[in-house]
């Protein structure tokens, strides 16, 4: 307990004697002395004064002149400046909005295969190309394409210019084909085609809109009695819809054909993964087009072709059970104009008869004349699992148009000076329900070179893929092939070493890329078991080639070994048997065809 504590304990009321009365007791008088300390020493502390160092004033920090200039904080009231300040679901729900997929690949244009300046230069002709050759071959005609890079005024910018004589484009189309994304006709047919999503050439507008803010200039003409349509378009990314800043009709003297402008950001260099290799394969996978090139040199580079014969048109095929899901089972059960289960299921789908769907509907334990729009899902799921234990038939393979083994020759001798050359088309196959067939060729010796590793050219509908090589499913197939069985050195997990081209081509109704870009295909088993069995057989021919070559070297080498020393061995027969030159001469004759008659 403290003095003042005490001395405000004793400071209450003391009781008093009177006179006369008898003195305090110990108690007492112990009691009063304590009570006059405390007081005394209260007052003492009272009037004691501090004595403090005179110092400097330190400089405030910029946290503490906040912190003085803060107003008081209220006791019992919460400081709003340290709790954060939390959105409301009435806010949140204000920024939501719909984003179109224009807008989604503006922001990741890498998706489509414009990383840089470089590649978005290649695919921006890739998919000019690759529409040029699906039009004129549907429309029955042998594919004539220009493609032109012009040098603009400004560094690293080029005009790219793709001409086809195709059958043109209607007026109407022409917006929606070159501004529009996800628009086109390939995507829900299963027909074998180059494009198949209906992004490529809207998407090379889009890049080059963005890069230097100049649309996208189209010029077609259906009929040499038509006039000529010119428009100029840009892409509305917010509403994924065409702008037209130009429409005009133009004199264009050519028969029929379409031209596509575009001014981008781009690279040129030459080289692998160029414009110029994507071009010089194009040539090998489609031998029946003709191709010119006008570089930025102004320099022009042809093409030929090396076949007067269009591809074999592929027909349009409906879906097989197999490669259906359920969630899409379901939905063609609500949209089918079928009156029956059974109908339904003959008419939607490839390779399936009347027999067949009624065994499909009896392992559901389903009514074959129920109405499809009220199968419930359950009920759909059960005829799922019935269509996948059922034995259908393989989809039709009409739908496909592979090259074939005597144009890939064609291909890689017009392109390619070798030794030895080699093609295999395999027998179609299927992967969910989608046929596919796949084709392989060999070029080996001649100009190639020697030195380091094989060359591997991929395909996929006779387009040429160039970049993720490693990602995809038919480098994997060559890479796991044995190629030391078929007279090849090959280090573990390498190519193959060697003056060697492999090709390889994937023709599918719906090819498994790996991404928008179309670069690479996905790994898909039947796929890499395909590649690898059609490698196998190429590389058994190629073996007899190789093993017979260098049995011959051999042969020769051991030849001109004893060839040297014909010569000497006449020398010495004269000596020994005294003959003359013109005897040794005839020995010498004698002995070397000899030597030919034993090694032919």
């Amino acid at each position: 307990m403290s003095d003042v504590r005490y001395a405000a304990k004793l400071s209450g009321p003391i009781t008093t004697y009177d006179e006369g009365a008898e003195p305090m007791g110990k108690p007492g008088k112990k009691l009063a002395k304590l009570k006059a300390k405390a007081v005394k020493k209260v007052k003492k502390k009272k009037t004691k004064k501090t004595v403090t160092k005179k110092t400097k004033p330190k400089p405030k920090k910029a946290a503490d002149k906040k912190a003085d200039e803060a107003p008081e904080s209220v006791p019992g009231k919460v400081e709003e400046k340290n709790v954060p300040r939390h959105s409301t679901a009435e806010e949140m729900a204000s920024r939501q909005r719909e984003i179109s997929v224009a807008e989604f690949f503006t922001k990741n244009r890498h998706l489509l295969g414009f990383d840089n300046p470089r590649k978005a230069l290649l695919t921006t002709i890739k998919e000019g190309v690759d529409n040029s050759l699906d039009a004129c071959e549907e429309a029955g005609i042998l594919p004539d394409v220009k493609v032109i890079i012009a040098p603009n005024q400004e560094e690293d910018r080029f005009r790219v210019t793709i001409e086809d004589n195709g059958p043109g484009i209607l007026k109407k189309q022409i917006p929606k084909i070159f501004a529009k994304l996800l628009y086109g006709s390939k995507f829900h047919r299963l027909k074998m085609s180059r494009g198949q999503q209906g992004i490529g050439i809207s998407a090379a507008g889009m890049y080059g809109q963005l890069t230097t803010g100049k649309p996208i200039s189209i010029t077609s003409k259906t009929s040499h009695n038509k006039p000529a349509h010119y428009y100029q378009l840009e892409i509305d990314t917010k509403r994924n819809e065409p702008r037209i800043i130009v429409d005009e009709t133009i004199e264009w003297p050519v028969e029929r054909g379409t031209k596509v402008e575009i001014e981008l950001e781009a690279k040129y260099q030459k080289g692998r993964q160029s414009v110029e290799e994507y071009l010089e394969q194009t040539a090998i996978a489609n031998p029946h087009v003709l191709l010119q090139f006008v570089t930025p040199e102004g320099e022009t580079k042809k093409y030929k072709r090396a076949s007067n014969e269009l591809p074999v048109q592929p027909k349009e095929i409906k879906p097989h059970p197999y490669g259906v899901e359920l969630g899409v089972l379901i939905k063609m059960l609500h949209d089918t104009n079928a009156r029956t289960l059974q109908s339904f299921l003959h008419s939607e789908f490839s390779r399936v008869s009347s027999s067949v769907a009624k065994a499909i509907c009896d392992k559901a334990k389903l009514f074959e004349r129920a109405r499809p729009t009220r199968i419930a899902r359950q009920e759909a799921d059960n005829l799922f699992k019935a269509i996948n234990q059922t034995k259908i038939m393989n989809p039709r393979t009409d739908c496909l148009s592979p090259i074939g083994e005597e144009l890939i020759l064609a291909g890689l001798k017009k392109q390619i000076e070798a030794d030895f050359y080699t093609s295999v088309t395999r027998p179609p196959s299927v992967y969910r329900g989608n046929p596919f067939q796949i084709e392989a060729g060999l070029a080996y010796g001649g100009s190639l070179s020697a030195e380091g590793l094989a060359r591997v050219l991929r395909y996929a509908n006779r387009v040429p893929l160039l970049y993720q090589q490693s990602a995809c499913a038919m480098t994997k197939s060559v890479l796991n092939t044995a190629w030391r069985n078929y007279a090849l050195s090959q280090s573990a997990g390498a190519l193959p070493s060697g003056p060697l081209v492999i090709v390889v081509h994937m023709a599918s109704v719906w090819v498994p890329f790996t991404s928008e870009s179309k670069e690479a295909v996905a790994h898909y088993p039947e796929i890499i078991k395909e590649v690898r069995l059609a490698l196998q057989e190429c590389g058994r021919r190629l073996s007899v080639f190789v093993r017979r070559r260098r049995k011959a070297a051999e042969s020769q080498r051991k030849k001109d070994y004893i060839q040297q020393y014909i010569p000497h061995i006449a020398i010495a027969l004269r000596e020994m048997l005294e003959l003359t030159e013109r005897q040794e001469t005839t020995l010498v004759k004698q002995l070397t065809d000899v030597l030919e008659r034993s090694r032919s």
